[in-house]
């Protein structure tokens, strides 16, 4: 414990701070080539622009809380569980962000330029993906994200996190349904075909 509770915790710090910045990064250079956002919130007050404002409210949250970690014993603010804040579990959960992390990047790359963030309204030539892992799931990468919120729970076992999974899992849920409407009106009998075939998760 007396290593792998501050490796995790100078982990946390670090691996946020990352996804916030290969995040902006990405979503950047793909607008400075593509010339459209990859990220939509979608109309206010819609049910995506909801989720997509709680989501970020919570990221930052995430942020902020693993930076000041770093710095400042805030744990006892946070309601950290004393029965799960044991090395094996804490070493789960940093391995499984580090899994989550590395699924997320492989599913967005196979995605390539068919990959989004949110619903994207326009009227564009973006095929359905029906293969690879999307063959066994339809929506994989709001697995590897699940699988990460689980593993940040893990890894700093507290009320704090627990809320934090509760509301991702509740929030990336609802959304799926919103993005499998919107699929079914882009791509119609196609995707009610696929949709019969593969399951929602698992």
């Amino acid at each position: 414990m007396e290593v792998i509770e501050p490796l995790v915790r100078h982990f946390l710090g670090i691996f946020f701070l990352m996804i916030g910045l290969q995040f902006a990064g990405r979503s950047l250079g793909l607008y400075q080539r593509m010339h459209f956002s990859h990220i939509n919130y979608g109309e206010r007050g819609t049910a995506p622009w909801w989720h997509r404002h709680i989501f970020n409210v919570f990221r930052a949250l995430i942020l902020g809380v693993c930076v000041v970690r770093i710095f400042v014993d805030i744990d006892p603010w946070l309601g950290v569980f004393g029965l799960l804040d044991a090395w094996p579990v804490l070493l789960v959960g940093m391995l499984l962000l580090i899994g989550s992390y590395t699924a997320v990047n492989y599913l967005q790359a196979y995605m390539h330029e068919d990959w989004r963030s949110g619903i994207d309204p326009r009227k564009d030539q973006r095929k359905l993906l029906t293969s690879g892992p999307f063959g066994r799931s339809r929506n994989p990468l709001f697995l590897a994200v699940m699988a990460g919120q689980l593993g940040f729970f893990l890894a700093l076992p507290s009320v704090f996190s627990l809320v934090c999974l509760v509301a991702g899992v509740l929030v990336i849920t609802r959304q799926a349904r919103e993005e499998e409407k919107a699929l079914a009106d882009k791509f119609g009998e196609d995707y009610e075909r696929y949709r019969v075939r593969v399951p929602r998760w698992f």
